[in-house]
């Protein structure tokens, strides 16, 4: 019965420390800092055709917002807000890269993604890919999107509406929702540069 005990004790020490080594939040950011794990690797095509990934922004303040050209009115709103902030901060907003990546690849393509961002400011970067590409730039963000069927035989797409504001090295920062507008997106703008 004694041994009992001691081989119990031994093997729940040893199952402690078999989790705490394979935890998946045990090297975390969010464990380290307590910021969400937010953002990653992505390689994508910017709206000139030249492909891309997250070494191309490293050393620049990112705004990063998944939507779409087609979208009615939350991704202009989103992108309108955008714009007006880095307008607010002048010669600062230099140093701020706004992207707009794309979750309907299969009609925004770079030429697309040129006009659309064309209307709004331009240190905006479309980002489109492969639908697999866009994926993983959608989980690294824990962005949601799906296809929604219409009923006139055509698509809208259903997404997730939040902006991150990513650090020069790629961490995150925080991020604005639907109601945010373009002066709280500059205050914070203007607190992190």
């Amino acid at each position: 019965m004694r041994y009992a005990w001691l081989a119990m004790a031994v093997a729940a020490v040893a199952l402690a420390f078999a989790v705490a080594r394979l935890a998946p939040w045990r090297d975390s950011d969010v464990a380290a800092t307590n910021a969400p794990d937010i953002g990653g690797a992505f390689e994508l095509v910017d709206h000139t055709g030249r492909a891309v990934t997250q070494a191309d922004f490293a050393g620049d303040f990112m705004l990063v917002y998944f939507g779409f050209t087609s979208c009615p009115d939350i991704c202009p709103t989103a992108m309108q807000a955008v714009a007006q902030a880095l307008d607010d901060l002048g010669g600062k907003a230099a140093r701020v890269r706004p992207v707009l990546i794309t979750v309907d690849p299969e009609r925004d393509t770079p030429a697309v993604l040129a006009d659309y961002v064309a209307n709004f400011h331009p240190r905006l970067v479309g980002l489109t890919g492969t639908p697999e590409q866009v994926a993983a730039a959608a989980r690294a963000y824990k962005v949601y999107y799906a296809k929604v069927p219409s009923e006139e035989g055509d698509y809208v797409m259903d997404h997730s509406a939040i902006l991150y504001l990513m650090g020069p090295d790629g961490r995150y920062i925080r991020h604005f929702t639907h109601g945010d507008g373009a002066d709280e997106i500059a205050a914070a703008l203007r607190e992190a540069l």
